[in-house]
């Protein structure tokens, strides 16, 4: 697909089961590979044969997931392009479908068979649990609605990823509007706040019918499954087998009593600093004793060079899989009109190789989401030799202390961007975000809570649902005049479309990553060393284990929460 900026990649390990010239874009071709599967399987004998069998369906499914990596990859990086939007409509709508009735017989199958039982018990329990509850789970009628689903999706990525202002002569994307937000003249940011703001305005009644139908498509999935609601259906599909939705509450709970009082205590000196009666939205991230904006990079190929250099200095192994990821052109960085929002880390499935997608626009953030990213990537190169293809990923909630981990620990390599002064006040930055997301976490993933639980909703209650979870999340922010920009604001939290309940794994993680971050104050080679074996171990064994192997406990109760926030309140003072 020439919309890609990677090359055709060869496979990991060269094919023995898939065709190496099969369209795997063509339903045609891909159908009897998943017959032959099934035959084969009926034919298995022996513990050889079934764990054999094992490999050639991951052989396939990893064949299949590249396929739709590389044309989701084409689309984003190209929301503008028909060629990209109907390849990776094709796949959505008429392979897709197909695959799941497919997947579902094959893993039932797998179930019943008379010799799963004399797979060994601690390499196969993992993937017995999670291929039980998939079979647990599906329902032919679902498909089509799944299909619904992800076509609304990708309106919301054209809609988002379109939208441009015209500020001071020319016209921006709303991504390159945010380094505006760093500018120490306050009107600036408040007209580029303003214009940003009334542009997203202008799509509330678009984005609102998208919700709409998206809360009435996963809510018609859960019941056909047997579900109440789609959280409680949600949190089974995600494989929540070690917390619950009222874990997750108490949660919540600890960000309030922990995280909430040290940002208003931040807020509060931002405030003075900035000599300003009251925080507004556009007050949020510039510097408070009005220096300019971090200017880590002007191009995208420093940031590049940079972030290698970062990798060189902490660990031999992590700067090779970041030399061979750019050697190989799997970094799509820049920002630019017709360019999805966000970033993300898309595993090449076949080829064992991540992609790194971000919008650098030359901020400060840039930075973090690079290393963020990063980490996601040396989590795939990790399980590159891993050969069950369903061990290669690890839960999000583990997932994300790979990336979460590699904004804290480069920290004190971040001269390479910057002087002495620019680190100190950078890691401030950093931290003082950390301490910012607890709460919207929070925010977002209570406000998800209330929209499954509560599906037959109106818009009107939805914004009053949000707007209670602001009051008791957003801290001391003054949006006098700007009540529907703060009733609205979670449109730009592209999770909540695309990614239902996917985002408390994100607080869950950051905790992982703080334990990680902490180890490495106390014995850096160690903690590293650890970081990589829980890498390594992919998703073959339960979170608890996962967390455990990387130095951390799998917990996140008050506990927790308490001093590793505590640890964060004092590396703040020793950086003011």
């Amino acid at each position: 697909m020439s919309l890609l900026p990677f090359g055709q990649l060869p496979p990991h390990s060269p094919r023995r089961f898939v065709p190496a010239l099969a369209n795997l874009g063509e339903w045609a071709q891909i159908a009897p590979l998943f017959d032959q599967l099934e035959a084969q399987l009926a034919r298995a004998t022996s513990i050889a044969e079934l764990e054999q069998w094992l490999l050639d369906r991951g052989e396939l499914d990893a064949a299949l997931d590249e396929e739709g990596s590389r044309r989701y990859i084409a689309m984003t990086c190209h929301t503008d392009s028909p060629e990209a939007e109907k390849a990776y409509l094709h796949f959505v709508e008429h392979v897709e479908p197909q695959l799941k009735p497919k997947q579902f017989q094959l893993s039932k199958c797998f179930l019943e068979h008379p010799m799963r039982p004399q797979l060994p018990k601690e390499r196969f329990e993992v993937l017995d649990r999670d291929t039980a509850v998939r079979v647990e789970l599906y329902r032919d009628e679902n498909v089509p609605l799944e299909t619904e689903e992800a076509k609304l999706g990708n309106e919301y990525n054209k809609l988002t990823g379109n939208l441009t202002v015209d500020f001071r002569g020319e016209e921006r994307t709303l991504v390159a509007m945010g380094r505006f937000q760093e500018d120490t003249d306050r009107a600036t940011r408040e007209e580029a706040w303003k214009r940003v703001t009334e542009r997203r305005l202008k799509e509330v009644d678009r984005l609102d019918e998208l919700m709409d139908g998206l809360v009435r498509l996963r809510h018609r999935c859960a019941r056909n499954a047997g579900f109440e609601n789609y959280r409680d259906y949600a949190f089974r599909l995600r494989g929540r087998f070690d917390y619950t939705p009222a874990d997750c509450e108490r949660f919540h709970d600890s960000i309030e009593s922990e995280a909430m009082p040290l940002l208003r205590t931040i807020q509060g000196l931002r405030r003075q600093n900035l000599g300003v009666p009251a925080l507004n939205p556009w007050d949020l991230a510039v510097d408070p004793l009005g220096r300019p904006p971090l200017a880590p990079f002007n191009t995208t190929v420093e940031m590049e060079q940079g972030t290698q250099t970062i990798f060189d200095r902490l660990d031999p192994e992590l700067a090779e899989g970041f030399a061979t990821m750019r050697r190989l052109r799997l970094l799509d960085l820049d920002n630019r009109k017709g360019k999805a929002p966000g970033g993300y880390q898309s595993t090449l499935a076949e080829a064992r190789l991540p992609f790194i997608f971000m919008n650098a626009v030359g901020l400060q953030r840039d930075v973090e989401t690079i290393l963020h990213e990063a980490g996601h990537a040396f989590h795939a190169l990790a399980t590159r030799d891993e050969p069950l293809y369903a061990y290669r990923s690890a839960p999000i909630e583990f997932c994300e202390v790979a990336s979460m981990a590699m904004e804290l620990i480069p920290a004190e390599h971040l001269d390479v961007f910057y002087s002495a002064a620019e680190v100190r006040r950078a890691r401030r930055v950093h931290l003082e975000g950390i301490v910012g997301v607890f709460p919207w976490i929070a925010t977002v993933d209570a406000f998800q809570h209330w929209l499954y639980t509560h599906p037959e909703h109106s818009r009107e209650e939805r914004r009053h649902a949000w707007l209670q979870l602001m009051d008791r999340f957003g801290g001391d922010v003054d949006w006098s005049g700007f009540e529907s920009a703060r009733a609205n604001l979670w449109h730009k939290q592209l999770h909540i479309f695309l990614y239902p309940f996917y985002y408390v794994e994100y607080g869950i993680a950051q905790l992982g990553a703080l334990q990680v971050w902490t180890n490495s104050k106390q014995d850096a080679p160690k903690a590293l060393r650890a970081y990589k074996e829980g890498l390594a171990l992919g998703g073959s064994r339960p979170l608890p284990e996962l967390f455990a192997k990387a130095g951390c406990q799998f917990d996140f109760s008050r506990k927790t929460v308490k001093p590793l926030l505590e640890q964060v309140r004092a590396e703040l003072s020793k950086l003011n």
